[in-house]
């Protein structure tokens, strides 16, 4: 047997033994563990999840062991995933802590920093938020003017971010400010951690309208913050905010490989218990179609982010292919929802009642988020004008 299939066959195994059964279903969004200083468990069972996956550092699995990561190589970590998708198993930790600044803080931090923060992010302790957006910016992230002036041991901090995602639950957040109002428009950026308990950092909700509020406006008021909590130089945090988007894309992205719902059914099983079966094939010529085509890109997706991990073991960082996984991968993920609801048929426009199975109101609610992450992290349209322009090298 390979080491590698050894491998398989010990992670298969531990799963199995330590995955508690209430957590091989598909998480409901309010059962996702964001962990954090206060975290609200719907069942242990979520806590008990994460801290196993923890104690392994299987929540960044290929991250080194003396921070508190698995210590795997891309190829077992790849393993590791497939072996949890055969079994049905939730993801045991997310956030932002994970997926964005983790990275950047082990390509840019100090050992100092990698030490203190690191393993809390592992351990699900400490939840970040990203301040990035302003008012006045929008898309134009280099517009920002908040500002940061170094006085002596720490920085004097104002400001206002706007669309901080779940930044009233957030525990920390990372930070580009203004440190050089000066310089070009690019350049004088720095790249702050900030803890939001600090007097003067206050979040207000944006409520929107499903009632529902995931996005804060966070207001920075006079807040010091330590000078050894700067990632990276002085005025060169532009670098780290590409590098960090590189990251956000390409994790957002691979929702066209899992799909958005943790456990959503393949559309072209809902296609045979919903539209039927003639001959072994779908009865309906046209969505059979749809399905064919979208299985075939799926798959060809689902390689090109093999591919692309390959690389990247070999220490080729995520670069522009970010922008393209983005873009596919969300606009993927879109599809697989509209054929969920057209193989679902009426019973896809549900919102609620008793008529509606718990499965068919999460997905309508699923198909309209997936809407959305074509938006967040940059949409499609920035993704394109990127690939044009870094990869295509097309002119302005």
């Amino acid at each position: 047997m390979s080491s590698l299939a050894a491998f398989r066959a010990e992670t298969r195994d531990w799963l199995e033994a330590n995955c508690p059964p209430v957590m091989r279903t598909p998480a409901p969004a309010d059962e996702t563990v964001w962990g954090g200083r206060n975290p609200t468990w719907k069942r242990p069972e979520q806590k008990l999840w994460m801290d196993r996956m923890a104690s392994r550092g299987w929540t960044l699995p290929t991250f080194p062991k003396q921070y508190g990561g698995g210590g795997l190589s891309l190829e077992q970590a790849e393993v590791l995933s497939e072996e949890m998708r055969a079994l049905g198993c939730r993801a045991p930790l997310q956030g932002m802590g994970q997926t964005m600044l983790a990275p950047v803080l082990l390509e840019y931090g100090t050992e100092a920093q990698k030490q203190e923060h690191l393993p809390s992010i592992i351990r699900g302790e400490i939840r970040w938020c990203q301040g990035y957006s302003e008012p006045g910016a929008g898309s134009d992230l280099a517009g920002l003017q908040s500002r940061a002036v170094l006085q002596g041991d720490h920085f004097l901090v104002n400001g206002h971010k706007i669309w901080t995602s779940n930044a009233h639950y957030a525990d920390k957040i990372f930070c580009l400010v203004r440190t050089d109002p000066t310089a070009k428009k690019h350049e004088g950026i720095s790249f702050l951690l900030i803890d939001m308990a600090q007097p003067g950092v206050r979040a207000r909700p944006i409520r929107l309208i499903s009632g529902v509020s995931v996005f804060c406006e966070t207001f920075i008021e006079n807040v010091q913050v330590p000078k050894e909590n700067l990632l990276g130089e002085l005025n060169k945090g532009w670098t780290i905010a590409k590098r960090l988007l590189e990251h956000e894309r390409k994790s957002i992205g691979g929702i066209g490989e899992r799909g958005g719902g943790l456990g959503v059914t393949p559309p072209w099983e809902l296609a045979k218990k919903h539209v039927g079966e003639v001959n072994g094939r779908i009865a309906d010529a046209g969505l059979r179609q749809d399905i064919a085509t979208y299985a075939m890109d799926a798959a060809a997706f689902q390689l090109t982010r093999k591919r692309a991990s390959d690389e990247a073991e070999a220490g080729r960082p995520p670069g522009p292919m970010s922008a393209m996984f983005k873009y596919y991968g969300t606009e993927l993920n879109k599809r697989r929802y509209e054929m969920v609801l057209a193989a679902e048929g009426v019973q896809g426009v549900g919102w609620e009642g008793d008529d509606f199975s718990a499965d068919e109101l999460r997905w309508t609610r699923e198909w309209l988020r997936s809407k959305a992450n074509t938006i967040e992290g940059g949409t499609s349209e920035v993704q394109l004008n990127i690939i044009a322009k870094r990869v295509l090298g097309l002119p302005d």
